[in-house]
């Protein structure tokens, strides 16, 4: 998969890296007409202050410009509205940091119409022969239409249609896989093939897509946590800021919704 050629570049053998990032980006480059025709995934690579250094035309289009140029030396808090690019620019600074790898990460982006939608985003931090930090690469991938094709879609469905029905309590893969009527491992194979969304991630997306429309109205926020399934207040908080770079509290101020009580 595409990810997993970016991963494997990103993260070569310490002789093969480059000296500066912008021998990378130089090398890089000359990918992108080829990664330019890619209409599902936003690809790019940073610099260590979390600025744009190359990014394909997915992308940019999807930060409103025509052009690559403009886009060159920002960040995703400059050229993103106020309710996502804060928060993709505070995940760029755990990579740049930390070293963290991000992996699967189901989140909120805009498409380019500018509307909302979901997608898998994969960071790396990218590293030079002396293996000090000097940019980060990363790939954000559209969650693509379930696979009706798939031999195991109707089954499937039927899981799907009990998430959408019960959300709000404490869904377990057990009952899952009674409604499928197979295991837990082919369970979580078949949602990856057919929704490219594991079971669990599955349920988490049902969740936040409650919880986005909940918060524009003027429900507490202890409430919306409960009718979107969390009896744990701050395990909602942690999920809702891992998909949108803010917490709930900061998302309904930055989108205009109703008052931000706990």
């Amino acid at each position: 998969m595409l990810h997993s050629a970016f991963a494997s570049l990103c993260q070569g053998e310490a002789a093969s890296r480059p000296d500066s990032l912008e021998q990378l980006v130089s090398a890089a480059a000359q990918l992108l007409p080829m990664l330019d025709v890619i209409p599902n995934a936003a690809i790019f690579i940073k610099d260590v202050q979390a600025r744009y250094a190359l990014a394909n035309r997915t992308l940019v289009q999807r930060c409103g410009l025509r052009q690559l140029r403009p886009l060159l030396g920002k960040t995703s808090a400059e050229v993103f509205p106020a309710q996502l690019g804060p928060g993709y620019t505070e995940q760029d600074r755990r990579v740049l940091e930390d070293g963290l790898v991000l992996e699967d990460q189901l989140e909120l982006h805009l498409y380019g119409s500018r509307e909302p939608g979901w997608c898998l985003t994969h960071k790396w931090p990218l590293y030079n022969r002396a293996g000090t930090i000097i940019g980060l690469a990363g790939i954000s991938v559209d969650l693509q239409s379930a696979s009706e094709t798939h031999p195991a879609y109707q089954r499937l469905a039927a899981v799907d249609e009990h998430i959408r029905r019960h959300f709000s309590r404490r869904v377990t893969l057990g009952e899952l896989t009674r409604i499928a009527g197979i295991s837990v491992a082919q369970l979580e194979r078949y949602c990856k093939r057919v929704f490219n969304l594991t079971p669990r991630q599955m349920i988490q997306k049902v969740r936040l897509e409650h919880a986005h429309r909940l918060l524009h109205s003027e429900l507490p926020i202890t409430e919306v946590a409960l009718q979107c399934g969390y009896t744990d207040h701050s395990a909602f908080t942690r999920q809702f800021k891992a998909s949108t770079g803010f917490t709930p509290r900061q998302y309904r101020q930055a989108t205009g919704g109703g008052p931000a009580l706990a």
